[in-house]
């Protein structure tokens, strides 16, 4: 046991990582802010996916305007519609939540409560909201969910968001300890790449939109915290059973790799 490398805390990603939220959530929510402003604009499966290569719903939404005929041709006035649109779909995104339309993903509730359980600090650090963040895990974990994490570091708190590493380094000097020493989950390329930029070693679980994207840097790649087959490389730890999942002492395995 002395051979294993325990991470010192555990930074979780949101969309996509705790919660598929991405296609079935933020997606439909922008549609439905879209319709709320009558505008004729649709994100279906397919465009979204490719939006998702800009990270940040206002910047995504500045983007897109950028082969809407019909958006503002002023800067400014492209801006106040895509912060009245992000405003209008967070609102959308939280009812969603509230009806139960987006839940964890499996093997995500049991890791957190085995970090807690074994004292393990946890942060979130993500491009997503505040609000968004609040809605998801206000639902998933209860109204005290923000007692379980040490720091919560989301898109309102950083200046440039992923791939840019700003929203780890402020996570980890929350957190108080050295950038090596935490481990982040991660879904996509664009928090893969801010991760590793940061210093912040990062396993990667698969989402729906990044099934098959290049993720070149993570210590593991695998389908789901819930399953041991399917990772790359294997989880050596002891998990055993049908149903046993990515346990605390697999994450140690994959840390003692970046010594």
């Amino acid at each position: 046991m002395n051979t294993l490398r325990w991470p010192a805390a555990l930074l979780w990603d949101v969309d996509g990582t705790l919660a598929e939220t991405e296609r079935d959530g933020h997606r439909v929510a922008f549609n439905e802010a879209f319709a709320a402003m009558r505008l004729p604009w649709h994100w279906d499966v397919a465009h979204y996916g490719a939006l998702l290569a800009v990270t940040g719903g206002r910047e995504r939404l500045l983007h897109d305007m950028q082969s809407r005929p019909e958006a503002p041709a002023q800067p400014e006035a492209r801006d106040a519609l895509a912060r009245m649109l992000h405003a209008l779909k967070n609102s959308a995104y939280a009812q969603r939540v509230a009806d139960g339309a987006l839940v964890l993903r499996p093997g995500v509730l049991n890791l957190l409560r085995a970090a807690r359980q074994a004292g393990l600090p946890m942060g979130i650090a993500t491009t997503t909201s505040q609000a968004n963040v609040a809605a998801l895990l206000g639902a998933a974990l209860g109204a005290d969910w923000r007692a379980g994490f040490a720091v919560c570091v989301c898109g309102e708190d950083v200046q440039a968001k992923k791939p840019d590493p700003e929203v780890y380094l402020r996570a980890v000097q929350a957190l108080g300890c050295a950038l090596g020493a935490a481990l982040a989950i991660e879904d996509s390329p664009a928090g893969v790449q801010a991760a590793c930029q940061a210093g912040v070693p990062v396993i990667v679980t698969r989402s729906v939109y990044f099934a098959d994207a290049d993720v070149r840097g993570a210590l593991a790649v695998g389908p789901g915290l819930h399953i041991r087959a399917g990772w790359e490389p294997a989880p050596p730890g002891t998990g055993t059973g049908l149903d046993a999942g990515i346990g605390l002492e697999d994450l140690a395995h994959w840390m003692a790799a970046t010594r």
